[in-house]
């Protein structure tokens, strides 16, 4: 299957090519017929599947196909939970409608809204905005969804979690009722379950890529130590991907701080982005981790959901999170859209009990680095992992070009070891 299979016109199909995507991911393979058909949808999928594509992409088309006169009311509403995620929609519609005439702004809090207002006040095609901000300038007496077409929830869990439920629902109930919805989440709760039905209307319903088998193309790796002792096996484990791009996951603000300012002292470029810090600092901090000016971002979960950053090295969990899902999550940042990825986790005692869980829920046990500086006693698996063959040691190989095996040369892991390969697939 190629894009060229799934009916998209040529500007479109020209700019995937100057992107360097051929080939769809599931989601995009299964969303983008459904949307040209100008159906409801109801996708459960998660970050990095491609899913922004598979919106983007058709709605472009159907957009560039009314071949209306230019309008100063959007047609397309794409309500998003975080500034970092509205921007990078906004710059993947850009991308991909670079040889089309349609227009998009994005909206998003935590800055002054001078200059979105004045974008507004020319014609514009797709809206993509967080709800507070939407809310706020309609309250204003801006009138910004009475045109609308189309509707993209995006990461509708995601907004549950953050309070956005609420505002969301503001919004919607001055949305037409002649509409295409599309309904985009990495889970169902209930409530969002209750949203859905809400919203849409004889819907398709695709599901990709369920949580226990996302983590199959990505290497994991467990390393128990104590509390104390995981700023120094940070700075031990990172010294196999120097230059590289790594995200840290950490449970609080303060810790994501602490991590990067011990990252910085020992002459490791980092930053960390959470919810305290201001839309400029989150920004710039991310800009400098794509461009590669830092190597490490450390993030908490809400400030990480809807980062999308290309050829991400690794992900390291320094500290294990309490709800096994977004284990899931965080790690499906490395091994994007397809690719495989490595990811790494430290474990201290009072953490045994989240790591269970997550195997429960991965229904695999996480391979055990053995033999590292700062190594604890831990409990032994119920069930223990199938041990690899030991691989030929090569003491100055580089770790780039031993994607096939763990970085980890000088530690012996018990575990399963998995191929690492890489794909042409398109993240979104």
């Amino acid at each position: 299957m190629s894009f060229n299979n799934l009916q998209l016109i040529d500007p479109i199909l020209k700019a995937l090519s100057n992107e360097g995507y051929t080939t769809p991911t599931p989601v995009q393979e299964k969303s983008i017929p459904v949307i040209l058909q100008k159906r409801d949808l109801l996708a459960c999928a998660q970050t990095g599947t491609g899913k922004t594509a598979s919106f983007a992409l058709p709605l472009l088309q159907l957009l560039y196909g009314q071949k209306q006169a230019p309008s100063h009311h959007p047609k397309v509403l794409v309500l998003v939970p975080t500034r970092e995620l509205a921007l990078q929609v906004s710059e993947s519609f850009a991308a991909y409608g670079k040889y089309l005439p349609l227009k998009q702004v994005v909206i998003f809090g935590g800055v002054s809204q001078h200059n979105q207002v004045r974008a507004l006040q020319q014609p514009v095609d797709v809206l993509i905005a967080t709800p507070g901000r939407l809310l706020d300038l309609i309250s204003q007496g801006y009138s910004l969804v009475k045109e609308i077409q189309y509707l993209v929830l995006d990461e509708a869990d995601r907004m549950l979690d953050m309070g956005f439920i609420h505002d969301v629902k503001k919004i919607l109930a001055r949305l037409p009722q002649q509409r295409q919805t599309i309904f985009f989440s990495a889970t169902m709760p209930p409530e969002v379950q209750k949203l859905s039905d809400s919203l849409l209307k004889q819907p398709v319903k695709i599901e990709i890529t369920p949580p226990a088998t996302t983590v199959e193309k990505i290497e994991q790796s467990v390393y128990h130590t104590d509390k104390p002792s995981k700023p120094s096996l940070l700075l031990h484990v990172l010294k196999d991907f120097a230059g590289e791009s790594t995200l840290v996951f950490a449970r609080t603000k303060y810790g994501a701080d602490k991590i990067a300012k011990g990252l910085n002292r020992a002459g490791i470029s980092a930053a960390a982005i959470h919810g305290n810090k201001s839309q400029g600092a989150r920004q710039t901090a991310l800009s400098n981790f794509k461009t590669g000016k830092i190597s490490v971002l450390v993030a908490t979960d809400i400030a990480a959901r809807g980062i999308d950053i290309d050829g991400m090295g690794c992900v390291i969990n320094y500290e294990l999170p309490n709800i096994p899902e977004t284990y899931v999550h965080r790690i499906g940042r490395t091994g994007r859209a397809g690719a495989s990825g490595i990811a790494i986790s430290f474990c201290d005692a009072e953490e045994q009990p989240y790591l269970k869980d997550i195997q429960k829920l991965i229904n695999k046990t996480i391979p055990v680095v053995k033999g590292h500086p700062f190594e604890t006693a831990h409990p032994q698996p119920a069930v223990p992992a199938p041990k690899a063959p030991a691989p030929a040691q090569k003491p100055q190989q580089n770790r780039k070009q031993w994607k096939g095996h763990h970085f980890h040369s000088r530690h012996k892991k018990t575990g399963q070891q998995s191929p690492a390969m890489r794909g042409n697939n398109m993240a979104g």
